[in-house]
């Protein structure tokens, strides 16, 4: 018996995938100077973020609540791209993890902003870095029923709060190296935001056919990492050894017919560029198939991926194989393929 739960998709394809980038630039070095008395206290070297992670820089909103309008503006985006008007909207997903509030959901803001109609249903999808790539199946299983014509998913992320927490939480006399090491994959994380269209195949013969995927739980692991305004806490080692171990097992349980092995392109989550290199070993996949935004952006959360598939848009050819693939703390691993 398998232990991936498996979708077929028939009637959806994408139509359009987009990125609204925060405005500000914020560099490892610019980081290093905000904890330059915490490194030298623990004797630790400068340029950590860029040496272990691979991160030199992230992007910033300029206040608070503008990750709202980011989502808002990619949205606005992705229907301009896919020519689709907002009244022919039948279903918004907000799949951020960055929120100010409990209620409402972040969704109701998005949708109010985007004018909307009253008929779209809307609400959040929070899976830490996997939930846009859980929208974007959510979104075609829907289309696929008939239930909607078009569906958007969306995704705004602000790091801000974070890092402030982090920086703050540092700089107490009782941190050690340990405890440093436990929030460090904290100031790797960036802000953005994404959007992507999802409409009937058969409507859109440019659109790009959502074929299949598959999820896997490896939710033994939850305690791995863990975050809120006040901070993140990471086990990084466990969670690069237990969640290359979970992105494997799905990876070799997907059908072999399916042949994930020679795709034209791997879209995957952006954390660093050992877990990058970890997915290229275990899968022996070819380095120049997997771009990689995260040295110049960070890890967007689930704004991540489809980010790097924007970016990717314009050198992909009809015909070309894409798999979205990647594992969020939790842990959960989702893989979807797309056929451009």
């Amino acid at each position: 018996m398998s232990g991936n739960a498996t979708t077929i998709h028939h009637h959806a394809a994408l139509l359009s995938v987009v990125e609204v980038s925060a405005p500000i630039e914020v560099t490892s070095e610019d980081l290093d100077q905000r904890i330059d008395s915490v490194l030298k206290r623990l004797h630790l070297p400068h340029g950590l973020l860029q040496r272990v992670a691979g991160v030199k820089a992230r992007r910033m909103w300029k206040q608070r609540g503008d990750y709202l309008d980011g989502a808002a503006q990619a949205g606005t985006k992705a229907l301009k791209e896919a020519g689709i008007t907002p009244d022919q909207v039948g279903m918004l997903i907000n799949t951020s993890v960055t929120r100010d509030t409990l209620e409402p959901a972040v969704s109701v803001r998005i949708h109010d902003q985007m004018g909307l109609p009253s008929s779209a249903m809307n609400f959040d999808i929070t899976n830490a870095c996997l939930g846009f790539v859980n929208g974007m199946d959510l979104a075609s299983t829907m289309v696929d029923a008939g239930h909607i014509d078009y569906a958007l998913v969306v995704a705004g992320e602000d790091a801000n709060a974070v890092h402030d927490a982090t920086i703050k939480n540092l700089h107490a006399n009782s941190v050690t190296r340990d405890n440093f090491l436990q929030q460090f994959a904290s100031l790797t994380l960036g802000s953005g935001a994404a959007a992507a269209v999802i409409g009937r195949a058969e409507a859109h013969p440019e659109g790009h056919r959502i074929l299949r995927g598959v999820t896997r739980a490896g939710t033994e692991h939850h305690h791995l990492c863990a975050g809120d305004h006040n901070g993140m806490y990471t086990d990084s080692a466990g969670l690069l050894t237990n969640g290359l171990q979970l992105v494997m097992d799905a990876w070799n349980d997907a059908p072999e017919e399916w042949d994930w092995a020679s795709m034209d392109r791997y879209i995957t989550h952006q954390v660093s560029q050992m877990h990058t290199d970890a997915i290229i070993d275990s899968a022996g996949i070819a380095r120049e198939k997997i771009p990689t935004t995260f040295p110049v952006l960070g890890n967007i959360g689930p704004a991540a991926l489809p980010i790097t598939l924007a970016r990717e848009t314009d050198s992909l050819s009809s015909g070309d194989r894409v798999l979205c693939m990647g594992v969020g703390s939790g842990l959960n691993v989702a893989m979807l393929e797309i056929e451009w």
